[in-house]
């Protein structure tokens, strides 16, 4: 199966960077072009079905991963749905991050005074974490299920493990570089909260994300807010108190509908078959960096891998690497390259002999 019929883009370039940003497919734009119109042609109109049109994408949402419908919630993006987070939760938490992790997770954290303690991403990682919380007993572990810049992931298998060893733990994880890669079940995971931006492996566009709560947590946020009555006017009488502060103000129906499109066409591919697409190729990928020496040691001996790489390649192969039309970026100490269900072999290929042709 080949898509440069939904992405000509890939008829010009060797995409490899939808770890920076994902690319639109042609029945995206046809739908957004559509919206658009419907918008410049109804003015106000086009808004009265709004609220009705918006609970269907969040619907939609909260099938695709599984989640309860009144515990989803649509966000402009993972980094505002974190901060609001932040401030529902009570406040002296101990923080358990992981160091050099997305700034928008790290640094939020730090700056509302919480204790944080760090653990390096080396040897024994999953191990590391388990002795930290047995030992330092901290009251949140907040992390990116997959690490923007070297590609490490987490198992999903191994944060239900820690969430039976350590039960009273909230586990609350940016799944932005994982949502769209591989079928997941939040019901069925160990994550307490679970939240991502849709422009990247979703293919969504700017300006969607989303976020899910487990029951426990969704009714503990903003305790003080609880205390106070609601707003009495006719129009928010739909809205819940987390709703409120989740999701404030006018949603764009643009945005929102993107993610729902989006989600609509991964539904149509099937997730078994991105799923499978996404770990043979990048399986693939790991065992030919690893046999040329383009890995750490540390990523090239973890038993699992996720769909993004950082190369050791030098500004030179770099250089050649855009000239031969293929698109990555430089990220930490090396170049940090991504492949998705689109990708193919050949594309592997192109970019092995590109950066072996000294």
């Amino acid at each position: 199966m080949t898509f440069t019929d939904q992405f000509p883009l890939l008829e010009k370039f060797t995409y490899l960077d939808t770890a920076s940003s994902g690319i639109l497919s042609k029945r995206l734009v046809n739908w957004r072009a559509a919206h658009d119109q419907a918008f410049y042609d109804q003015g106000s109109l086009f808004r009265l079905t709004q609220a009705a049109f918006l609970h269907d994408v969040k619907e939609t949402v909260a099938r695709f991963f599984k989640s309860k419908v009144e515990n989803t919630f649509l966000l402009p993006n993972f980094s505002f749905g974190f901060n609001t987070l932040l401030q529902g939760l009570p406040p002296d938490q101990q923080f358990l991050l992981l160091e050099g992790d997305y700034p928008s997770v790290n640094y939020a954290i730090e700056t509302r005074g919480h204790t944080c303690e760090y653990l390096p991403m080396a040897d024994q990682l999953e191990e590391r974490i388990v002795d930290h919380i047995s030992t330092h007993k901290p009251t949140i572990f907040a992390f990116s299920l997959v690490q923007y810049i070297s590609g490490i992931k987490l198992s999903l298998s191994f944060i239900k493990e820690l969430k039976a060893l350590f039960p009273d733990l909230l586990i609350i994880a940016d799944g932005t570089q994982f949502c769209g890669t591989e079928d997941f079940d939040f019901e069925a995971s160990a994550f307490d909260v679970f939240m991502g931006s849709g422009y990247k492996w979703m293919l969504a566009g700017y300006g969607n994300g989303f976020m899910m709560l487990k029951d426990e947590i969704a009714s503990n946020l903003f305790p003080e807010a609880r205390k106070r009555p609601a707003p009495k006017e006719p129009f928010l009488q739909s809205k819940g108190l987390l709703s409120f502060y989740f999701e404030p103000g006018h949603m764009d129906t643009l945005n929102f509908g993107s993610l729902k499109q989006s989600i609509l066409y991964f539904e149509e591919l099937g997730m078994d078959f991105v799923g499978q697409q996404t770990k043979s190729l990048s399986e693939k990928a790991r065992a030919a960096f690893r046999e040329r020496g383009l890995l750490s040691q540390f990523v090239a001996d973890r038993k699992e891998h996720s769909t993004i790489f950082n190369l050791a390649l030098s500004t030179e192969q770099y250089q050649k690497l855009i000239a031969a039309n293929v698109i990555c970026y430089p990220r930490g100490n090396g170049i940090r390259l991504a492949f998705h269900f689109f990708n193919t072999e050949a594309d592997l290929q192109k970019l092995l002999d590109v950066v072996s042709n000294q």
